[in-house]
Formats: structure tokens, sequence, C-alpha cells
């Protein structure tokens, strides 16, 4: 359980560094996707509504990682 929470920690300090989106939009499409059964795409609508444009297969890799 140790392993985990310094996992976290380091993850946490370099999570959002270079990243060309706001850490609150990354985390927003994160929440959505791990809460709800909702698709890449329609995350990406999602996000537009609220007034941000990013593509589809981006929001895949911040899952990812």
């Amino acid at each position: 359980m140790g392993k985990q929470r310094q996992a976290a920690q380091v993850r946490q300090g370099k999570s959002f560094k270079g990243r060309q989106f706001a850490a609150e939009v990354i985390l927003w499409a994160v929440h959505w996707y791990l809460m709800f059964p909702v698709s890449y795409r329609d995350l990406e609508l999602m996000l537009l509504d609220r007034g941000v444009e990013v593509d589809h297969t981006t929001i895949f890799r911040w899952i990812q990682a």
C-alpha cells in the first residue's frame, strides 16, 4: 500500500507538466470517463459544449496516462 501512495505522489508532481490543456480540463475528462459509461467521442462533444476543443485521441492518451 505504501508503494501505491508513493507512485501517486510522484505522478501528481509531474502529471500535467508540458500538457497543452489545463489540469482541470484533463481531470474533468478522466473523471467523467471513469464515472460514467461514455465514449471518447462523447467526451469530446461534452468538452466542446463547455468551450474546450480537444480530439478524442488526446482524451484516450489522458486516460492511458
